[in-house]
């Protein structure tokens, strides 16, 4: 038995190394992955999906890892990548974040439960980004970002530092697109109460002797949130599509 447990303990010695390779890598992601490594979920749990996305990326990628180039260099190379790919990851969260409280600064709600989750943000940022949180699990997040991460090292090799060059204009391409399609998405809010400003500054000019700040407050607070019911399933659709494209490509140029 001891020379059978020897000889197993040969065999797993380089799977286990792999690994604690691909660890490194999801192990940095898993910081700042939207969904799951969001600060309200406890350490322990975070800690569970790094070991469980782990060996599930694992048996993909373990013939091309550098098992036995040291510990060092490989350390800080799969840190930075993963780094890399969760921050992109995660400002798709931030765009729900960006279009709820651009569209609650329109429709003076910016200041209703704004103490809200883990950061302070207003309720319809808070809305917004839940609601992203349970579509994109409820379409797959998990299986989309354990592809994302094997494809991860055919795009960006274990061992090499990506090119700084190439990450930079990676990583600008994405947060140009992020803050695009986040006021896309508060559109609807901005234009509403462009127009409804400009009808009551109008109405004021009419009849100076109208108190329009306290007809008009009510009535723009209940109009954002009947617009709220409306547009959001449709704003929630183009964030799905945008994040859904993204992990089908995720280290392509945004167009």
């Amino acid at each position: 038995m001891i020379d059978a447990l020897v000889q197993l303990s040969g065999e797993t010695r380089g799977w286990f190394a792999a690994a604690a390779l691909v660890f490194l890598r999801v192990g940095a992601a898993m910081a700042l992955l939207p969904g799951f490594g969001e600060q309200s979920i406890p350490a322990r749990i975070r800690l569970v999906l790094a070991f469980a996305f782990t060996a599930i990326v694992t048996p993909s990628v373990e013939g091309r890892l550098p098992v036995d180039a040291g510990w060092v260099w490989p350390i800080m190379t799969e840190a930075v990548i993963g780094l890399a790919l969760g921050a992109v990851l995660r400002l798709f969260i931030q765009v729900l974040q960006m279009a709820g409280t651009m569209a609650a600064q329109a429709t003076s709600l910016s200041q209703f439960f704004g103490g809200a989750g883990a950061d302070p943000q207003p309720a319809i940022a808070q809305i917004l980004m839940i609601a992203g949180f349970a579509l994109a699990v409820a379409t797959g997040l998990h299986v989309r970002l354990a592809q994302a991460l094997i494809l991860s090292y055919d795009m960006l090799p274990p061992g090499r530092f990506p090119g700084a060059g190439d990450l930079s204009r990676w990583g600008i391409a994405h947060i140009a697109r992020a803050f695009s399609l986040a006021f896309s998405l508060a559109a609807p809010f901005v234009i509403a109460a462009t127009i409804y400003n400009a009808a009551l500054g109008a109405i004021n000019r009419a009849m100076p002797q109208l108190m329009v700040a306290f007809v008009g407050a009510p009535a723009l607070t209940f109009g954002g949130l009947a617009l709220l019911m409306i547009a959001a399933p449709l704003m929630l659709g183009l964030w799905s599509e945008a994040f859904s494209a993204f992990l089908a490509n995720p280290f392509g140029m945004p167009k």
